[in-house]
C-alpha cells in the first residue's frame, strides 16, 4: 500500500480513538451512508463540469468515506480496508477471466460490447451460487441484489436490463415508446376521474408507471435515463435564469408575467441558445 493510503487510515484511526474526535467516534455505518451518497453525487457533478482539481478533492471525500466504514466494521471485527481492497481485486480478477486466468482456447474480449455481456453473464452465475448458498434467503430471483437505496431512475433502469436478459422486454424501441403513450394515456384518465388538489392513490400509481416505462425507453434507445434528466433539470435551471434576467433587464417583474408572457421569453432563450 502507498504511503499516502497508510497515512489516510492512521489519521482514521486516530479520529476514531478513545480520546480522539467526538464526532467520528459517534458515527456508524448507518448514520454515514448519506453523507457517502452526497461524496459520490458530488464526484458525478465535478466530472460533469469537466473540474479535474475538484474531481480530484472530490474523490478523496469519497476514498475517506470508504476508509470511515472500513474503520468502523474493523473495530466491529468484521472487516478492515485491506479486506475491502482484496475482495474488489478478487471481484475484477474473477470477472476478467480471459486476462487474468486465460484457459486454452480463451477467446479474447475486444469490445466494451462484448466485456458487458460477459460481466453480466459472470454476475448471473455468481447471483446462482448465491442462491444455492443461500437457501433461507428465499428462490433466486434475477432481480436479486439490486440495491433499494439506488436513484429511483438508475434502479428503474437496472430492472429492466435484468427482466431483458431473460426475454421480458420488447423488441424495438418504437414498441416501448407506445407504452410510454398507454401510460400517459393511463395518467389522464385517471387524473379526469380524480380531480382533487391530492393526487388518489390511482394518480400516483399511474405517474410511477408512466415514468417506469419512460425509463425502460430510454433503455432500448441506449440512453442513460439518470444522465438524461440531469442534463433536462441542468437545461430547465439555464433556461429558467435566463427568463428571469431578461426580464429584470427590461425592468419587469418576472413573477408578475401571465403564462402566455413567460413563454416568450422561453422562447427566447431557446433560441439564443
Amino acid at each position: 500500500m502507498s504511503e499516502a493510503m497508510d497515512a489516510l487510515i492512521a489519521v482514521m484511526a486516530r479520529l476514531r480513538a478513545p480520546d480522539g474526535c467526538p464526532w467520528d467516534r459517534e458515527q456508524t455505518s448507518a448514520s454515514l451512508a448519506r453523507y457517502t451518497l452526497e461524496e459520490a453525487y458530488e464526484v458525478v457533478d465535478a466530472i460533469e463540469r469537466a473540474d479535474l482539481l475538484h474531481l480530484r478533492d472530490e474523490l478523496g471525500d469519497l476514498l475517506f468515506q470508504v476508509v470511515f466504514h472500513s474503520r468502523i466494521a474493523e473495530e466491529a471485527g468484521a472487516f478492515d480496508f485491506d479486506a475491502v481492497a482484496a475482495a474488489i481485486e478478487a471481484k475484477l480478477v474473477r470477472r476478467h477471466p480471459d486476462l487474468f486466468v486465460p484457459t486454452a482456447g480463451a477467446v479474447r474480449i475486444t469490445s466494451a460490447a462484448e466485456r458487458l455481456v460477459n460481466w453480466e453473464n459472470i454476475k448471473a452465475d455468481e447471483r446462482r451460487v448465491a442462491g444455492v448458498t443461500k437457501q433461507s434467503a428465499g428462490p433466486l430471483s434475477q432481480l436479486d441484489d439490486i440495491p433499494q437505496a439506488l436513484p429511483a431512475l438508475l434502479r428503474a433502469d437496472k430492472l429492466s436490463k435484468r427482466a431483458a436478459r431473460v426475454g421480458f422486454d420488447f423488441d424495438f424501441a418504437a414498441q416501448a415508446a407506445d407504452k410510454v403513450a398507454e401510460e400517459l394515456d393511463e395518467v389522464r384518465v385517471a387524473a379526469a376521474q380524480n380531480p382533487g388538489e391530492a393526487p388518489s392513490a390511482e394518480v400516483f400509481e399511474e405517474v410511477g408507471d408512466l415514468l417506469f416505462a419512460a425509463v425502460n425507453l430510454a433503455r432500448k434507445l441506449g440512453v442513460d435515463a439518470e444522465a438524461a434528466l440531469r442534463g433536462a433539470n441542468g437545461k430547465f435551471e439555464r433556461r429558467f435564469r435566463g427568463m428571469e434576467r431578461l426580464a429584470a433587464a427590461r425592468g419587469i417583474e418576472f413573477e408578475a408575467l401571465g403564462l402566455v408572457e413567460q413563454e416568450r421569453l422561453w422562447q427566447e432563450m431557446k433560441r439564443g441558445e
